[in-house]
């Protein structure tokens, strides 16, 4: 199959097409990283020829302690997503979808796994309100909040738009960012793979046990 190349920020924009109450704008500011995908693979992952350094974000945990994100996912293999626990949709089958594959995993690798949810709406997602949407999907989930400019310049460095919280058409107040997954390797700590939002259970099923041992998908 012939192998197709893009910019990281294009592609991002074209997912952002699907979005509803989760969406997301490029303000044109996100890096560009080339990505390869085979054509028509069928596969959910996009793995990136230029992976992304982690995120230099230190925010609050769901504990309220100091959460350094490099610091404390050093070497292991760690699922990055923004969100918020008040979207209607995506944000919580994201995170349902990881939860269920997680299982699948033998307990050890179950237990290195990290997967971060890190806040687009820190003014109504407290580290209280955090830690109880996340308990009801899996307690082992980090959630972090804080800052929204730290929140935001963070999601810019892996090419994720984030807007801050504002009110839609019918009084709602709603969070605009960007929908991706993005997976870290256990072996040289970069974001080297990409999921969207049409990701499912068994598409994190199928490639978790490799994205553990940092092996692409």
């Amino acid at each position: 199959m012939r192998k197709k190349t893009f910019a990281a920020a294009a592609l991002l924009a074209a997912a952002t097409l699907t979005l509803s109450a989760c969406g997301s704008g490029n303000d044109g500011k996100s890096p560009v990283s080339a990505v390869s995908v085979e054509s028509g693979s069928g596969k959910a992952a996009t793995v990136l020829d230029q992976p992304f350094a982690k995120p230099d974000l230190v925010l609050t945990d769901t504990h309220g302690e100091k959460y350094d994100l490099r610091k404390e996912t050093q070497g292991r293999p760690t699922l990055l997503y923004f969100g918020y626990t008040h979207c209607p949709d995506i944000c919580p089958t994201t995170m349902s979808n990881i939860a269920v594959a997680k299982k699948s995993l033998p307990k050890a690798e179950q237990n290195d796994l990290r997967v971060v949810f890190v806040t687009t709406d820190p003014g109504r997602d407290t580290p209280a309100e955090l830690g109880k949407w996340l308990k009801g999907i899996d307690p082992q989930f980090i959630g972090l909040t804080g800052d929204f400019a730290t929140i935001q310049a963070g999601a810019r460095s892996v090419g994720i738009s984030v807007e801050p919280t504002t009110k839609d058409k019918n009084g709602k107040l709603v969070s605009v960012h960007g929908t991706q997954v993005i997976a870290f390797s256990p072996k040289t700590n970069g974001g080297y793979v990409l999921y969207g939002e049409d990701a499912t259970v068994d598409d994190y099923t199928k490639d978790l046990p490799k994205l553990v041992k940092g092996a692409n998908p």
